[in-house]
């Protein structure tokens, strides 16, 4: 089992060198640097082999990735500071990090109110979220749903607002779509059937 797992992850990475997924990543880059603008200390929760997370390094913020998973996280680079844990039950100090981020995972964590409760607890006074959703009405998703091997059906929680109503406790929100994709082609679209992302972006709520 554990072989199975390893090469699993091993095929994972290696699709993630692929020219689409390499413009995925970049779309989502983009995105990232003009959200976190003003952040210096970021957290990103179900960091995988951390990715993206390394480009963010690379313009200058400290990240820190966390995911549950010892066996994803020996495929991050080594200059991460990269953490074993559940994102609910974090092990980190109050007011750690001046924001944190979700790339695609939130979905997949089982207690997600809990772990949008120990979100708020490790960022900083006015500190932000952004959550990159899978957008279930997407021609992407549900593409990707055919697939009995797929990593969308692993996926906790479909309902999108489901998900703004646990993030609101503790944020002040703003949604968009986000990140077209159509035959293996990207481009900008809102249209919730077009676009593979929902985003929401949140700032801490005053305790």
């Amino acid at each position: 089992m554990m072989i199975f797992k390893v090469n699993m992850m091993k095929n994972y990475v290696q699709s993630c060198q692929t020219e689409f997924w390499q413009k995925v990543f970049q779309a989502e880059l983009n995105y990232l640097l003009d959200a976190l603008e003003g952040a210096r200390d970021i957290l990103s929760i179900g960091c995988g082999p951390a990715i993206i997370e390394k480009k963010l390094s690379e313009h200058g913020f400290g990240v820190t990735g966390l995911d549950i998973s010892y066996e994803v996280l020996k495929y991050a680079p080594d200059s991460l500071r990269s953490v074993v844990a559940r994102a609910e039950a974090m092990p980190f100090l109050d007011a750690s990090f001046d924001a944190v981020i979700f790339i695609a995972s939130l979905q997949f964590i089982e207690n997600n109110k809990k772990a949008i409760d120990e979100t708020a607890r490790v960022l900083r006074s006015k500190g932000k979220l952004v959550a990159m959703l899978l957008n279930p009405e997407s021609l992407f998703f549900k593409e990707k749903q055919q697939n009995p091997d797929s990593y969308v059906q692993k996926i906790k929680h479909r309902y999108l607002h489901q998900m703004e109503v646990v993030i609101a406790k503790h944020f002040a929100l703003k949604v968009e779509y986000f990140l077209g994709i159509k035959e293996g082609n990207l481009f900008e679209s809102q249209d919730p059937k077009e676009a593979a992302l929902y985003v929401i972006n949140g700032q801490k709520l005053s305790s």
